[in-house]
């Protein structure tokens, strides 16, 4: 069984939706989610905001917060989350954002973060990952570790 599966297995059994917030990945989330087999009943939708504009237009992400820290940020990355899952009224949602690479990174901000965030009813977190490999596998691992936040969300 997929990470994927287990996830909408877990969403239909607690009785709860999710939607997604994407940036890095380009809606390889929703993707995953909705190669399972009856995600419809869990799965509302999700926003893929590459582009700073859609962030804070979109998904109402502070023009203050991008300009202060950045897109690949955790005040970003909250209120990504926060913003899919009250556009998309949804019990959770998960955001990331993040260098998939090759280029893109600095000391600061490698080639490989990734911020993610969790909004469910109870608030927002964040998490920071630096992945390995290239693009793809930047990516293909962001994925996953969002599926996951997603699982431990509707534990």
């Amino acid at each position: 069984m997929t990470v994927a599966e287990k996830l909408v297995a877990l969403l239909k059994a607690q009785g709860l939706t999710c939607a997604t917030a994407e940036s890095c990945t380009g809606g390889g989330v929703g993707s995953a989610i909705t190669a399972v087999p009856g995600s419809s009943a869990v799965f509302a939708g999700g926003i893929i905001s590459y582009a700073n504009e859609v962030k804070r237009d979109v998904l109402g992400v502070a023009a203050q917060a991008l300009d202060e820290y950045g897109a690949v940020s955790p005040q970003v990355a909250a209120q990504m989350a926060e913003g899919a899952r009250r556009l998309l009224k949804t019990d959770l949602a998960v955001s990331l954002t993040g260098i998939a690479g090759p280029d893109g990174g600095s000391d600061e901000k490698p080639v490989g973060l990734v911020w993610f965030g969790l909004a469910t009813k109870d608030g927002v977190r964040t998490e920071k990952a630096i992945f390995r490999g290239d693009r793809a596998k930047v990516r293909e691992q962001a994925i996953t570790h969002a599926l996951g936040m997603l699982t431990i969300g509707a534990a």
